[in-house]
């Protein structure tokens, strides 16, 4: 990984979970080790290419192992490394906030739940 300098250390923190999706994937790692196609079918919305590319990246920061199964067909799991459970109080806090969020902006969480049904 090349090194850089921060201005700021929450540059650090957002160049390793930054993004759209980074923060879901460790959310859903959080509750246990994954397979792509697990990931795939919890994030309806995220497109292949951009799940793999996310994956490695996150990889590539030391937050998340990758686990390869020498069978046919191969299987590949995910998991947070050592390294990746210490931001469980920030994906919390991340998670706790939007809560908040939820219930400010739609009333309750049950409010928004019945919108986002009917808006599908």
């Amino acid at each position: 990984m090349e090194k850089r300098k921060y201005n700021i250390s929450v540059e650090a923190t957002l160049e390793v979970i930054g993004g759209k999706w980074k923060c879901v994937i460790l959310c859903h790692l959080m509750r246990g080790k994954k397979r792509t196609s697990e990931l795939k079918r919890l994030m309806p919305n995220i497109s292949q290419k951009m799940l793999t590319q996310q994956l490695r990246e996150l990889e590539e920061s030391g937050v998340i192992n990758r686990k390869l199964y020498h069978e046919v067909p191969p299987k590949v799991e995910y998991e947070l490394s050592d390294y990746g459970h210490t931001l469980a109080p920030i994906l919390n806090a991340l998670c706790d906030w939007g809560e908040c969020h939820i219930v400010k902006t739609y009333g309750s969480k049950e409010d928004y739940l019945e919108k986002s049904i009917l808006n599908d």
